[in-house]
């Protein structure tokens, strides 16, 4: 398997980020951002974050595999069936691509081809479920397979959603359906992250607490009205008000939360949205 994978089961604390594919054709500039990431354990390709089209993360994967990086590919359920989707995945097994991180996906209303048809044939834990089979050499229509894949799979999850109850309860049918790693969603107030891994941690699967750099009031304010399940409260608000370089404020912020997964969780995955550069501070103890 997977270096991530070895380093996750051998209890070490892992750093990923996450880059996205270009709009367009040109890959030199996701090249040139994967080489400030060399410090992180692996790098999250994402499939047409926010329902924005993009370059097929698959792509992009193979072409980071060659340069020597660990990718974890992102496959979302929005915009294919679950035979597209299990092709893509036997797809990155020949590719070399060993982790992924398996996800509903965004609505397209919220994207940038707002006439394109939402597929989900699948959910995310249908999907799990679905992986486990091709690994058994079976696909989801009962089929044998000539060769069986090997993954390492993860799947998203939510501390600070509401109610706590159903993010628990779809905690479990993922870990029930194979996710062998989470990565959160990110998480600004301490407590919620102990109340979390103070149930989560019982099933002894790893945990990534989601980190999001800040980068001011502007950004904040939109997460709080637009993402489900992500609040920035209102101390962070007043910090990133009262400064006159918010964004150094927002490395600041960042790095508390690395220093609370340190504590509490197996890892941390980083996003700071073309940033990259800081990583570097974030992760300074």
């Amino acid at each position: 398997m997977s270096f991530f994978s070895d380093k996750l089961q051998a209890g070490r604390f892992v750093i990923t980020a996450e880059i996205a594919p270009p709009k367009g054709t040109d890959v030199e500039a996701a090249l040139a951002t994967a080489e400030q990431l060399r410090i992180v354990d692996a790098i999250n390709v994402t499939d047409n974050q926010g329902a924005c089209m993009r370059m097929s993360p698959l792509a992009l994967s193979r072409l980071l595999v060659e340069q020597g990086y660990e990718p974890i590919l992102q496959v979302t359920c929005r915009d294919r069936n679950r035979m597209a989707l299990q092709s893509d995945l036997l797809g990155a097994s020949a590719l070399g691509i060993e982790n992924l991180l398996l996800l509903t996906g965004d609505h397209p209303r919220f994207g940038d081809h707002t006439a394109s048809r939402p597929v989900f044939d699948l959910d995310s834990v249908q999907l799990l479920k679905g992986v486990i089979g091709l690994q058994n050499g079976i696909d989801m229509a009962g089929n044998r397979l000539a060769s069986a894949p090997r993954f390492f799979t993860g799947a998203a999850a939510a501390p600070a959603a509401e109610p706590r109850q159903l993010v628990i309860r779809k905690i479990e049918k993922k870990i029930n359906c194979g996710a062998n790693f989470f990565q959160t969603q990110a998480v600004f107030h301490r407590p919620q992250v102990e109340s979390f891994m103070e149930t989560v941690g019982n099933y002894k699967v790893p945990v990534l607490l989601g980190v999001l750099l800040l980068k001011n009031t502007r950004m904040a304010q939109f997460l709080n009205a637009q993402i489900p399940g992500v609040q920035v409260p209102l101390n962070l608000l007043k910090r990133l008000e009262g400064v006159d370089d918010p964004l150094q404020e927002g490395v600041q912020i960042a790095r508390e939360m690395v220093s609370w997964a340190r504590e509490l969780c197996q890892g941390v995955h980083l996003m700071t949205f073309g940033r990259e550069d800081l990583i570097p501070q974030i992760l300074a103890e």
